[in-house]
């Protein structure tokens, strides 16, 4: 598809946005209340994001103070969004009763539906009371942390705000719909050299990556370090990868797929695991890990670094691999964990963490200036989208579904009001300039 703006057609001036009517309803992808319990039983792996997820016209929410109503242009499939339509490991309902009862206005969001969806590229429609920073008219991403900042707790670290809560996930009015509502400071500068849904995809995981592997909350990543990542080219691992090569680090890719391997290679990376081709089999059983298995991919992780260990491991998967990580991290490094996409409850030796000072640091989305400094890098064409598949929101649940069974690479993204691919590219030279990069994780489709 050729480089485009708005097919031509000359953008509209602040005044004109603010002179546009407000629609009173608008299409969404929902979760109902009353369909909580539909998967009771079911494993995980059996349970169907296309049957949970609806797409249907809901109301325009009323706007209060320090808050933004974004026309969404495109938005992305997240873990968090397999998590609500699977209603694991509760269903978003009761957080959104929890925030309900915080306030009055806060009320607004617990409704017998949920508008999930955590990322959104799109314009500013209208902006509440006390907003100055935005205005209508101004093409933005945006973050996913939502934040009252009313305890001082927030105050070091947003993260640690006791009313800290990831927009679309554990608020309503979430981005996979044709409207969003958002704080205002969840608000950033959309990449001119970006599509709309290039530009959607990066925001929670990349910032997600930076807190974890560069940020002093994270890691602190250095310059040399030797980084394992799993699931290197998957939504999370991709934005790892990219920030360890910019970073001078040195990522080792874990993957499960020559596919996925070559993904790597084509953002850089040389050291890298196959674990389906090299057999890695880190349990026994359900419930016995294999420790000779850790010491053999030890071994490997040496046999691709020169015979050092990792300084940093980059986890999420959980359960499934994280005894091995504590294992494989150098004596005083660090395993950083988001998440716990294959289980909660993780088992891991530790004679391996006391004996050899080794840290464990949970960390979780970002901070403002974390997620800022990430949108930053994607700005000046640092790191680069991981989008591989786009579909239109009338989709969202084979969307969801392609992540939920791992048939993805990158990123999935979801068209809203953007009527195709390819629209929204305002930098066509600096676009030029990294068209190899951007187009790395498609598979034929989509814009060049």
């Amino acid at each position: 598809m050729a480089e485009s703006g708005e097919s031509g057609r000359p953008r509209l001036t602040a005044q004109e946005v603010a002179a546009l009517p407000v629609p009173e309803s608008y299409r969404a992808a929902v979760l109902l209340r009353e369909e909580t319990e539909m998967f009771a039983g079911m494993s995980s792996a059996d349970k169907d994001p296309r049957k949970s997820l609806h797409l249907q016209e809901v109301p325009t929410p009323e706007l209060g103070p320090g808050e933004a109503l974004v026309a969404v242009m495109a938005s992305s499939v997240n873990y968090n969004t397999v998590w609500s339509s699977t209603f694991e490991p509760v269903p978003t309902f009761a957080f959104l009763k929890r925030y309900g009862r915080t306030s009055p206005l806060a009320g607004r969001h617990d409704l017998p539906y949920h508008v999930i969806g955590s990322d959104l590229a799109g314009v500013v429609l209208r902006t509440g009371p006390g907003v100055n920073a935005w205005k209508p008219g101004d093409e933005v991403v945006a973050h996913c942390l939502s934040v009252e900042l009313e305890s001082p707790d927030g105050h070091d670290d947003t993260l640690l705000d006791p009313e800290q809560r990831i927009w679309g996930f554990e608020t309503n009015f979430g981005g996979l719909a044709e409207l969003a509502l958002v704080k205002s400071n969840q608000l950033m500068p959309k990449p001119g050299h970006l599509t709309w849904e290039e530009a959607a995809a990066p925001g929670l995981v990349n910032s997600t990556a930076y807190r974890q592997l560069v940020s002093r909350n994270g890691a602190g990543m250095k310059v040399g370090d030797n980084v394992l990542i799993w699931g290197a080219s998957g939504g999370l691992g991709s934005y790892a990868t990219q920030l360890a090569l910019v970073g001078g680090a040195t990522p080792i890719c874990v993957v499960s797929s020559e596919q996925k391997a070559e993904i790597c290679r084509r953002m850089g990376a040389e050291a890298i695991i196959d674990r389906s081709a090299e057999d890695y089999r880190f349990w026994k059983d359900e419930h016995t890990q294999d420790p000779k298995e850790w010491r053999r991919f030890g071994s490997r992780i040496r046999e691709l670094t020169g015979g050092e260990d990792v300084d940093i491991v980059f986890e999420h998967p959980g359960r499934e691999t994280f005894g091995a990580s504590v294992y494989a991290a150098r004596k005083g490094g660090t395993i950083v964990t988001c998440a716990s996409t294959s289980g909660y409850q993780h088992q891991f030796d530790n004679r391996y963490l006391w004996m050899s000072l080794k840290r464990i640091i949970g960390s979780h989305f970002a901070n403002y200036r974390e997620a800022w400094q990430a949108n930053r890098l994607i700005g000046k064409g640092r790191i680069h989208p991981t989008l591989s598949r786009v579909y239109p929101l009338q989709e969202v649940g084979q969307a969801a579904y392609d992540v939920h069974r791992n048939l993805h690479h990158g990123k999935v993204g979801v068209l809203a009001l953007a009527p195709q691919e390819g629209l929204g590219v305002r930098d066509a030279e600096l676009r030029a300039r990294h068209r190899h990069a951007i187009n790395r994780f498609r598979t034929g489709t989509g814009p060049v």
